[in-house]
């Protein structure tokens, strides 16, 4: 029977993963969410625990990872956390944390304890056939879960229609929305899909992003808009606002969660979170 492990049995898993039975193999598999992480460096066992490259775990989890020289930091949401290489002191939200495997740089990537990055981020396990499947929690939205976002944009002619799974991603979008919108706006008096019809002054959508259920329904649904401004030009309207579609009502928004948002779309994709579902561009 399959059973869920997190805490102190994920620590016993990894021991038991990194007997010399499971070393000889030479193939240790991480899944996210059932998915397997691609990458160019191998997990790893040392001092009997699962190492995984730090970035493509971390940002299948949904967190933002910045290197600077030997410092490294997580963001997700209300989450950060500072490590550095061979250091077993590890900052998370201001409190000091031991690491019993210290960071280490090898063929370019930086490896970190599986275990810390699982209990960071709140997940559990899954350990069957020498694969670590880790697992994270989907989002509920008004007592509904999520099961997946659609992402819509258009071009000058047709759009495209993205679904991207993944829990951690679709959780960590959802926030930024929630969790960055400002003021309530009116309505902008001139605003459409394509960037090449607004004049100055209007605004255009850059993205319509819709959280759907396991029917396929809509729970929640976000647009972006952009204002249109000639070069050299400055106007006084917010630069970016964004429209909840289920609440019929228009809020400031920022640069900075908009970009947010479209990195953690591309980043789903690279890792393999996202499909193309439609296509009308010619």
């Amino acid at each position: 029977m399959k059973k869920i492990f997190s805490g102190v049995f994920f620590a016993l898993i990894l021991i038991i993963a990194s007997s010399p039975a499971y070393a000889a193999n030479g193939n240790i598999k991480i899944k996210v969410d059932g998915k397997q992480v691609v990458t160019d460096v191998n997990p790893e066992t040392k001092n009997n625990r699962t190492m995984v490259p730090l970035r493509v775990i971390s940002e299948n989890l949904g967190a933002t990872v910045n290197w600077s020289d030997s410092e490294v930091t997580l963001t997700k949401s209300d989450i950060r956390v500072i490590l550095k290489l061979n250091s077993n002191t590890v900052v998370k939200n201001g409190q000091k944390v031991l690491l019993d495997v210290k960071p280490y740089l090898k063929n370019g990537r930086i490896f970190v304890p599986l275990r810390f990055l699982a209990e960071t981020f709140d997940c559990n396990v899954d350990y069957k056939d020498l694969t670590v499947n880790v697992i994270t929690k989907p989002l509920v939205i008004n007592g509904v879960e999520v099961k997946a976002m659609l992402y819509e944009y258009h071009m000058v002619m047709g759009g495209v229609v993205e679904r991207i799974k993944g829990n951690a991603y679709i959780e960590e979008m959802y926030n930024i929305f929630v969790k960055n919108k400002g003021s309530k706006v009116k309505e902008p008096l001139n605003y459409i899909w394509s960037f090449h019809s607004t004049i100055p002054g209007g605004y255009y959508k850059g993205g319509q992003f819709d959280f759907i259920d396991q029917e396929g329904k809509s729970i929640k649904q976000f647009d972006i808009y952009t204002l249109v401004q000639t070069f050299g030009e400055t106007l006084p309207d917010p630069k970016v606002l964004i429209y909840d579609a289920t609440d019929d009502q228009w809020y400031l928004f920022n640069d900075a969660s908009s970009n947010s948002i479209y990195q953690l779309i591309e980043t789903a994709g690279k890792n393999g979170f996202k499909t193309i579902i439609e296509n009308t561009v010619p």
